[in-house]
């Protein structure tokens, strides 16, 4: 039963997936299909529940709009342990390595289809719930060069740039312990120097040398390369570049400012010092 509905839907994906050049996304239309309804759940069910019997206060107490951002940092926080794991898989693939450009394997068309499902998802939340154009755009970045991933087209770098999200770990928890009576304390202020140390090292030093790797590549390959995705590759591969080391000095000013006056996690409220 279920095989007979997962082969229906990678059916009905086939007829588009050709006429738009990506021909290898109905294999995994089902994945992508599956991880869109994972995470949406976990953002309007498990995490609710969830949320509200762990941190009663916290979260129990807090207003639609809070709970609702509460519940957005749940489902990324899960995507980014499930796809760092997943990704870890696909790094020392032969078939990847021999061709960066157009190589392929099966276990990256299905990691990268739970990514793009999760993108997806992002990327409607930050437009249904709009808060920040630069997310909205990233996301729509992310859909775009994950989802053309499957012609395939550099996959290779897709896994690698999937890498990113081991900063989103430590920057969720850094919101988390925000919004649990954390800020200022010696455990956030760790997880802060973690959050800059790895925000550093993965995205914008490692992130940097795969995009320069990405267009070296890109340019060995250019006449076997459409121009939509030379535009939408190399304008994304600088858009979110930028994008991380825009948010990166935001996070410095942010961390420096919280911790500014508050050494021992102490903070005053109402005349009283409280921890």
């Amino acid at each position: 039963m279920i095989k007979d509905v997962r082969l229906q839907i990678r059916e009905f994906a086939a007829p588009l997936a050709q006429k738009l050049g990506i021909g290898k996304i109905s294999d995994f239309a089902d994945v992508i299909l599956l991880s869109f309804v994972f995470f949406t759940t976990v953002h309007n069910s498990l995490s609710p529940a969830v949320s509200g019997v762990l941190f009663p206060v916290s979260y129990g107490k807090a207003g639609k709009r809070a709970r609702n951002n509460w519940d957005i940092r749940v489902a990324s926080l899960v995507h980014a342990i499930l796809i760092i794991f997943l990704a870890g898989r696909c790094l020392n693939l032969p078939s990847l390595d021999q061709n960066r450009a157009f190589g392929w394997h099966e276990d990256v068309g299905f990691s990268i289809a739970i990514a793009t499902g999760y993108f997806i998802w992002d990327t409607l939340e930050s437009i249904i719930h709009f808060s920040d154009t630069g997310f909205v755009f990233h996301g729509i970045s992310c859909l775009l060069i994950y989802g053309l991933s499957f012609t395939p087209f550099a996959p290779y770098y897709a896994v690698r740039f999937l890498f990113w999200e081991l900063s989103t770990v430590f920057l969720n928890i850094h919101w988390f312990l925000d919004k649990t009576g954390k800020t200022g304390s010696v455990l956030q202020l760790l997880n802060g120097i973690v959050l800059l140390a790895t925000f550093f090292c993965v995205r914008c030093i490692w992130g940097g040398m795969m995009s320069y790797d990405f267009f070296v590549t890109l340019n060995s390959a250019y006449d076997q390369v459409s121009t939509p995705y030379l535009i939408i590759y190399g304008g994304g591969n600088v858009l979110l570049q930028g994008l991380n080391w825009f948010w990166f000095t935001k996070m410095i000013a942010a961390l420096a400012k919280r911790f500014q006056g508050k050494p021992n996690g102490h903070k005053v409220v109402d005349g009283k010092t409280k921890i």
